[in-house]
């Protein structure tokens, strides 16, 4: 063996989060060493917790089997980038994993996933935060049932906090806790991102192993707040199989993928992939196109996380306050349930 094959190899590997390849993404660092039949180099990822290490190693691993030495005794070691620089201060958010839920456009319900996501990782006995970011239209305190609710302040080491409500395992905070229901938010795009800064560095969320971020649709200064003051583990993009909202779901992706953004991008979800009335479960109509989401993800070469289809009770559960996602035995809790495994095992 010699290097050129080894990174030869690594080109059949992409990272999921940008589409290219290991070499292309820069990720192999300058010191592979081949000795016989063992070869060792270093893998650079951009966090630490980056939810595709496991599986990259993997398949870099396996790369090197198929395309360079069947018998080789591959070591990989990891390496991440710096992601802050000396003087930057990051909010005191302690949470494992941080995920934008983000859709290109309205209504093709991203606050029903991000609802829904969230129970499902809450069953599994996990410590889930809910942040919804969605200034001009909140939707989580209706699909929570907290509509009523306001949260009071704390005080720890010196400093009031905001309690965040919590609501069957999940802890949450919304504009919507703030504001008059019935009153339009109207603030311009500073203003905004303000608030969500101070419901991030101000809400008393404790350690979380997920932190659930529920954007607004399209491409504002709220999102680029996020992804400057948060050190995401990912984004979940989130389109129905209509090709006009494919166009924006298209352009989430490519916002993560920008190289000055640089987002690992977990995975697309399709949600209202097919029309299915209760009295006839079998069947499936796609009223908005079908698998354009699947499609979407295959050409972008990222995830599939998973295919919702369009069902009354998926509405009435979320109307009701109580996401489908509590109910057990529903086939649709059971695909947010296959979307929660997805991430943790990722």
């Amino acid at each position: 063996m010699y290097p050129q094959q080894i990174i030869d190899a690594l080109r059949h590997v992409r990272y999921p989060g940008t589409g290219k390849d290991i070499i292309e993404s820069g990720m192999l660092e300058d010191d592979i060493r081949i000795q016989g039949f063992d070869v060792s180099f270093s893998m650079i990822f951009p966090k630490d917790n980056d939810p595709f290490l496991a599986s990259m190693l993997k398949a870099a691993e396996t790369a090197i089997h198929t395309y360079a030495e069947p018998n080789a005794a591959v070591t990989i070691h990891t390496k991440f980038k710096k992601t802050t620089t000396p003087g930057t201060q990051r909010p005191a958010l302690d949470a494992k994993h941080i995920i934008a839920i983000h859709s290109g456009k309205g209504g093709v319900g991203k606050s029903t996933v991000a609802a829904n996501l969230a129970i499902a990782l809450a069953k599994r006995g996990l410590k889930v935060g809910l942040l919804d970011a969605d200034i001009h239209g909140p939707s989580i305190p209706k699909m929570f049932h907290i509509e009523d609710c306001r949260p009071y302040s704390v005080e720890e080491d010196g400093r009031t906090l905001i309690e965040p409500i919590e609501q069957y395992g999940i802890k949450m905070l919304s504009i919507g806790l703030f504001v008059d229901v019935n009153s339009a938010v109207v603030w311009r795009g500073g203003m905004a991102s303000n608030a969500i800064k101070q419901l991030i560095q101000d809400g008393h969320w404790g350690t979380l192993d997920y932190f659930l971020i529920d954007l607004p649709p399209g491409t504002s200064d709220i999102h680029l707040t996020m992804m400057s003051e948060l050190h995401l583990t990912g984004a979940i993009v989130v389109t129905t199989p209509q090709p006009v909202a494919l166009v924006d779901a298209r352009k989430g992706v490519d916002m993560f993928q920008n190289e000055k953004i640089n987002v690992p991008v977990l995975g697309i979800i399709e949600n209202m992939s097919w029309f299915t009335p209760a009295e006839l479960p079998s069947n499936r109509y796609y009223l908005f196109g079908k698998d354009g989401g699947k499609d979407l993800a295959n050409e972008l070469q990222v995830p599939l996380l998973g295919q919702v289809p369009l069902v009354q009770s998926i509405r009435e559960a979320g109307d009701q306050g109580a996401p489908i996602a509590m109910q057990e035995g529903h086939p649709a809790a059971a695909i947010f349930d296959a979307i929660a495994q997805q991430l943790i095992t990722a």
